[in-house]
């Protein structure tokens, strides 16, 4: 009776240690199995999920680059620039200097304009004074410049009443050798205006281009006549209701 209790007792033993280490699982050797974290209470605790591995081994390779899931951020608002006030004296100040180098410069174009003689000149628009002005001309050189060794005194007349200023110094140095040969060799000198232009007429002064044919005659045993063309120019002023001869330009040095 005993024995065979004993022998039953033997085998539950060997059934137990046999089931024991059936169960109990063997220490691994090279690497440690993480062991699941515990769920909520009253859930039992289990492998983790596919999704869950997945989700923990991007957690482990973000922490390894250093990047983290930031939420989009609202866009932020444009910065505008920095205002710069400047004080109000400072910019009055500024102004004065602007306006007042703008009417200098306004002042110094004006006086040009009134200097500059093409904006004064009438020649071609005064139709009727450019042509008083080439006729009254046109008469004097043919009075001042021409001689007569017979009545000297008509030239001496035609200078008084055609010349002033420097022209009659002028008219005194270019008819002295005709004075001093006119007696000897009986001259007649005429001089007689071909074509005329007005360059300038501002006012009471004028300048005049004068084309003139001269013919120079001894009328001693025998007539002899020479020729010459001249081409001068002359400044004129009126005085009173005449125009007078005040330059003449030879234009020689």
């Amino acid at each position: 009776m005993s024995t065979t209790r004993h022998l039953v007792n033997r085998q539950r033993r060997l059934a137990t240690a046999a089931a024991e280490r059936t169960t109990t699982p063997a220490t691994p050797t090279t690497a440690t199995t993480p062991e699941p974290s515990p769920g909520p209470p009253g859930e039992p605790a289990g492998p983790q999920s596919t999704e869950d591995a997945g989700a923990e081994a991007d957690a482990e390779d973000r922490a390894r680059t250093g990047t983290q899931d930031e939420a989009p951020s609202e866009p932020r608002p444009k910065r505008r620039p920095p205002v710069i006030r400047v004080p109000l004296p400072a910019v009055l100040c500024a102004l004065t200097v602007l306006l007042g180098t703008f009417a200098a410069w306004s002042f110094t174009s004006a006086g040009q304009l009134r200097d500059d003689p093409s904006r004064q000149n009438t020649a071609l628009t005064d139709i009727a004074r450019t042509s008083e002005v080439k006729g009254r001309i046109t008469e004097a050189v043919g009075a001042v410049f021409s001689y007569n060794y017979a009545s000297p005194a008509t030239s001496q007349q035609a200078a008084k009443k055609y010349l002033v200023g420097k022209a009659v110094g002028q008219h005194e140095e270019m008819l002295a050798e005709v004075r001093a040969q006119a007696p000897k060799q009986k001259l007649v000198l005429t001089t007689t205006v071909t074509e005329s232009g007005v360059e300038l007429l501002d006012g009471d002064r004028a300048r005049l281009l004068v084309f003139a044919d001269q013919s120079n005659t001894r009328t001693g045993k025998a007539d002899e006549t020479t020729y010459a063309a001249a081409m001068f120019a002359v400044d004129a002023v009126r005085r009173g209701d005449n125009w007078r001869i005040s330059a003449i330009d030879t234009f020689t040095q």
